[in-house]
């Protein structure tokens, strides 16, 4: 015992006060999420050997990933984008996903990400070494899918930036893979095939379903357009903003004279973003029940969708749901209520029983024969890890959230040390700027990063009673949204009913306000050879032992000058 008080006391020998202690941090994706994470990390910890794991064999997640006609972002692009590297040059309100494509690639290219970034590297299994304190990456191996070579690795922190959104999966429809047309998933496209004056079914109404059908009608002979669900489909976005500045509202998209003036007048683009922010931060209130903006939203929405469908007015019907605007989550949609008018298209309600080798049958007994068959059916929302997270004891992650995916404010699960997430369960938004919530996500876990260097901590690991409350406090919050009420969505990992996952309990503002303050009390710690006493150092600073000693505090720029009293500003 007097040995262990010791060293908790005792000065460092080897340790400035100052100094940076290396750490190796790895980063598991390369998505929106993962290139923050890049380019944060990697300016502001010092002394850092950055690594960053991805899958694909390009960077951009699902923007890379997701290539279908149509494909496009469903909230305004110039809320879509990094806040310090603004685009003036998107071509369309709702930018397509190529162009998201090639924006988040530009940001890689100019920062320099791909320094640390490994395409083609996946991680196999992580797991927590508590003798090195370290994580132990791929047994059995890290794969190197491109050169079909296994290796290990480990790191001192692990921060998963995997998404919520990536792992798709086939619907579970008898007979699927029998059909001897051409069968597709949204998330797997195959950019090569040609479906002209084809015959196709689109099954899935969410938002890639939802985008799918405008996007291949020009071009196709004819829909099935398969929907299990009722659903809401908004108007545009910031619809009011785009009228008063004349922009084309229907196609939503930007000519060549408005780009120009976006690029050549930094005051009217930086008044554009900051008003279309204003209108996307100001949705909040649409989610809380029985508030004024909630319980209008209902006649404004069917007002729209009554305008939308004039051609086939019946459909209303068949589409309206019976649960609040936003309980699943809005799109906008646009061409898609008038693609359903169109006489090429059919909307079909009536439940798949099978798929034989032609086409598609149906509960009513009715046969209909496709050419193709187009599966917008979305991913796994469930947050199970893709592949094995072992914590301290032996914990596994997936037996971990196998009931409910439990977090510290979505970034930290008790039992895994040195563990940080981005855009984990309950982290993404059903309003408001998902873009800057990943940022303030991402300096969360730097500060939580440098302090774990600047204190000479072993291990930072969320408290178990942290857990709990965060846990409990979503449950109560979202008994007051329109989130609680019963409908099929990924907000609950594909059920109608049971806890909200994948929400952040509060706004968007709310959850940048959180991430600006980390509360250290939340953690337990460990520190390096049991000295709570090691970041004090030896008494000295970095610069003093390298003989580099400066007095620039001294400068005006360095000193933060009080306010004057009033009465002393007036020579009273």
């Amino acid at each position: 015992m007097l040995k262990s008080r010791q060293n908790a006391l005792r000065p460092s020998k080897i340790r400035s006060v100052d100094d940076h202690r290396p750490l190796r941090v790895v980063v598991i994706g390369a998505g929106i999420s993962g290139i923050l994470a890049c380019i944060r990390l990697a300016q502001r910890i010092p002394n850092l050997d950055l690594c960053i794991y991805e899958k694909n064999a390009d960077i951009g997640g699902t923007w890379h990933e997701n290539v279908y006609p149509g494909c496009a972002c469903d909230i305004p692009a110039n809320t879509y984008q990094a806040s310090f590297e603004p685009n003036k040059e998107w071509s369309s309100f709702y930018a397509p996903a190529a162009e998201i494509h090639q924006y988040w690639k530009r940001v890689v290219e100019k920062y320099g990400c791909m320094e640390h970034i490994k395409l083609q590297q996946q991680v196999t299994s992580a797991a927590w070494n508590e003798r090195s304190s370290k994580w132990q990456l791929g047994k059995p191996k890290v794969h190197n899918v491109d050169r079909d070579i296994k290796y290990e690795d480990r790191c001192d922190i692990l921060v998963q930036a995997t998404g919520s959104l990536n792992n798709w999966k086939w619907p579970k429809i008898p007979g699927l893979h029998d059909f001897k047309g051409k069968v597709m998933h949204s998330a797997t496209w195959d950019t090569q095939y040609d479906y002209t004056n084809q015959r196709i079914a689109v099954i899935g109404n969410g938002s890639s379903g939802i985008q799918i059908v405008p996007g291949i009608l020009p071009k196709v002979a004819h829909i099935d357009h398969y929907m299990r669900n009722r659903t809401w489909i908004a108007p545009g976005f910031a619809r009011g903003e785009l009228d008063r500045r004349g922009i084309d509202a229907e196609n939503y998209s930007f000519t060549a004279e408005e780009i120009e003036t976006f690029k050549n007048d930094s005051e009217a683009y930086q008044k554009f973003r900051k008003d279309t922010e204003f209108l996307l931060q100001s949705d909040h209130p649409f989610t809380i029940t029985g508030t004024p903006k909630q319980v209008g939203s209902i006649p404004f929405f069917i007002d729209n969708m009554t305008r939308r469908l004039a051609k086939k007015p019946e459909l209303l019907d068949q589409i309206l749901p019976d649960f609040p605007v936003a309980c699943r989550r809005l799109t906008p949609g646009p061409g898609y209520l008038e693609a359903l008018t169109d006489p090429k298209v059919d909307l079909i309600k009536t439940e798949i029983v099978q798929v034989n080798e032609t086409g598609i049958l149906t509960a009513d007994g009715v046969h209909r024969q496709v050419d193709m068959i187009a599966c917008a059916t979305g991913f796994d929302t469930t947050y199970v890890p893709r592949f094995p997270i072992t914590g301290r004891g032996g914990l596994s992650l997936s037996d971990r959230w196998r009931e409910s995916p439990e977090t510290y404010i979505s970034v930290a699960t008790d039992g895994f040390p040195n563990h940080f997430m981005i855009f984990g369960p309950n982290s993404a938004l059903g309003a408001g700027n998902l873009i800057l919530l990943f940022e303030k996500q991402v300096e969360y876990l730097t500060e939580c990063i440098l302090k774990i260097q600047r204190d000479n901590i072993r291990t930072m690991t969320a408290r178990p009673h942290a857990v709990q409350q965060f846990s409990r406090y979503c449950r109560e919050y979202f008994k007051g949204t329109v989130y609680n009420s019963k409908c099929r969505s990924w907000y609950r990992g594909g059920k109608e009913q049971g806890d909200i996952m994948a929400l952040w309990p509060g706004s968007s503002l709310h959850a940048m306000r959180v991430f600006s303050n980390p509360r250290w009390e939340d953690f337990d710690y460990d520190y390096l050879n049991n000295n709570p006493m090691g970041w004090f150092g030896d008494g000295w600073t970095a610069n003093e032992r390298n003989n580099t000693i400066n007095v620039d505090y001294l400068d005006d720029d360095q000193i933060d000058f009080p306010t004057p009293s009033p009465r002393m500003v007036e020579g009273k």
